[in-house]
């Protein structure tokens, strides 16, 4: 009998050291999966259309859709100046360019679009653009790249017909038409000096600095509801109004391709959230909260 329970220990010790270890691959293989995933953003259309951006592009992107909805410009704006971004800079805010044009549209100092400083500003160069783009008659009936080139006056005019696809498919989801349907992967690192300068980043002063996040969301957002302190140092929320669905949603994508310069570790808003350290998972569905209802919360690091 003792030689038989001795048996029966042994086996059970092999189990339980075969289980351990399987934990323990199965724990770095995640690992492992989550640290070579390379950051970026994906938008799902309502067709089935994806367009895949890095994080520099996405935070720009966002940014020019939150300029149009400060402006309480319609989508077809928006797709307008994405495909002339997408066009002329590849969606990056540029130093350099053909003569003296610089910045996300390649905008000229010479030519009366602001100093270099200001162009290299992505919220003031989309307002400019925009300035220019609403005073073009019938912009919004015109095919995209008559309009673009009515603004932008460049040598190949027909070039910005090419990315009107891929800018209506990030217009349509960017101004939260369909929900959750861009998320990123971050991996935490902090943007390069020449992003966080020209971004969201320039208005937050420090890590988990809810004060900063709730500016950079008015200078570039606008007309965002006003926010809130939340419960947790530093986090902030924003209340949405039921008809105001698409604007949450647009805010929350926002702060998501903005989260590594603005240090937000979650957004959560109408049962889903996203999270920095499992931003692989994508908008994941979380408990309704009835004290929160109609609430976008942004959890701070």
């Amino acid at each position: 009998m003792a030689a038989r329970r001795r048996g029966r220990r042994k086996a059970w010790a092999v189990v339980i050291g075969v289980s351990v270890v399987l934990a323990l691959v199965s724990y770095l293989a995640v690992r492992l999966i989550r640290s070579t995933t390379p950051d970026g953003c994906t938008a799902h259309g309502p067709d089935g259309t994806t367009v895949t951006l890095d994080l520099d592009q996405a935070s720009h992107a966002t940014t020019i859709a939150a300029v149009a909805h400060a402006r309480g410009l319609p989508e077809r704006a928006v797709t307008i100046a994405l495909a002339t971004a997408i066009q002329e800079s590849k969606l990056h805010n540029l130093t350099y360019g053909d003569r003296d044009s610089i910045g996300l549209f390649q905008q000229r100092p010479s030519q009366g679009w602001g100093s270099p400083a200001q162009i290299r500003d992505a919220v003031y160069a989309s307002g400019k653009f925009f300035d220019a783009l609403v005073k073009v008659p019938d912009y919004l009936g015109l095919p995209v790249t008559v309009a673009a080139q009515q603004v932008q006056h460049s040598g190949y005019a027909e070039a910005y017909a090419q990315h009107e696809g891929m800018a209506a498919t990030l217009a349509h989801v960017l101004t939260g038409r369909e929900g959750p349907g861009l998320s990123c992967t971050v991996s935490g690192a902090d943007p390069t000096p020449s992003d966080a300068a020209s971004g969201a980043a320039g208005t937050v002063s420090e890590a988990g600095d809810g004060g900063g996040v709730a500016a950079a969301v008015r200078r570039e957002f606008g007309g965002a509801p006003a926010a809130r302190p939340a419960s947790g140092g530093g986090s902030v929320s924003y209340p949405i109004a039921t008809d105001q669905v698409s604007t949450g949603w647009s805010l929350a994508l926002w702060l998501v391709c903005h989260a590594t310069e603005l240090h937000a570790t979650s957004v959560t808003f109408d049962g889903r959230r996203w999270s920095s350290t499992a931003s692989d998972r994508g908008w994941t569905h979380v408990a309704p909260d009835p004290g929160r209802t109609g609430t976008l919360a942004v959890a701070l690091g």
